[in-house]
């Protein structure tokens, strides 16, 4: 089987030597190369294309989020998973808005790096629930967006109101992180269940990846009042 390939940036020499090592003792994983800054972390993703840049945010002359722009423009076929000390609310929602494909904070590092990585590889979003659950800040809706019968909040106007109650659950779920087996089990459903009511509501909202579905919560701000399944 073709390994993933990954592209390591981090100016923590020990750190980023740990993670190599670690990934290269995975079958299915392979470190093509490593980067300190992101200058050269751009520079070394275009030339070797790997499946998956491992971006730190805090890296000398060109930090992260600066690195990550560059990337996408750059190298839009590829995929970004960031790796961070920073656990914050608002910094996780500018960091997925931007265009990456997943986060894991440092000292989580390990067997969630590791399932991240081939979340992310499978062409999906990796957001640990602990940290999507920091995204649903708990607010007082305006009363005309008053949670309706059964203790959901409206998913609000034009294409999301096409969802049905169900469909609108499994779209929280799934913007939240939430597995299909995960979400069946939540629910009370078959997986084979819940994956026609998520591939029925992705159709009804013109979303062809994960991705998409999760940037648009986010940047929606679907996420910020809690829900109850």
């Amino acid at each position: 089987m073709k390994p993933i390939r990954i592209l390591i940036a981090d100016d923590h020499t020990i750190l980023q030597a740990g993670l190599a090592a670690m990934l290269n003792a995975q079958p299915d994983m392979q470190v093509v190369g490593t980067a300190r800054d992101g200058h050269e972390c751009v520079r070394r993703a275009v030339l070797l294309a790997p499946d998956i840049v491992l971006l730190d945010v805090n890296m000398p002359n060109c930090n992260g989020l600066e690195a990550l722009a560059e990337l996408r423009r750059q190298t839009p076929a590829g995929k970004v998973l960031v790796l961070t000390m920073h656990d914050d609310v608002e910094y996780l929602r500018h960091v997925m808005t931007q265009g990456a494909s997943g986060f894991v904070l440092k000292q989580a590092a390990g067997e969630e790096l590791l399932a991240a990585i081939r979340a992310v590889y499978q062409g999906g979003v990796y957001l640990h629930p602990a940290h999507a659950r920091q995204l649903m800040q708990p607010t007082l809706p305006p009363p005309e967006h008053a949670a309706a019968p059964g203790g959901h909040p409206p998913l609000g106007a034009g294409r999301l109101a096409t969802l049905s109650e169900r469909e609108a659950q499994i779209f929280r779920l799934v913007a939240l992180g939430y597995r299909n087996s995960d979400i069946a089990e939540e629910l009370s459903l078959s997986v084979k269940t819940v994956e026609t009511y998520k591939s029925r509501l992705m159709q009804k909202l013109g979303f062809t990846s994960r991705i998409e579905l999760v940037r648009y919560a986010l940047e929606s701000g679907l996420l910020d009042n809690p829900t109850s399944t």
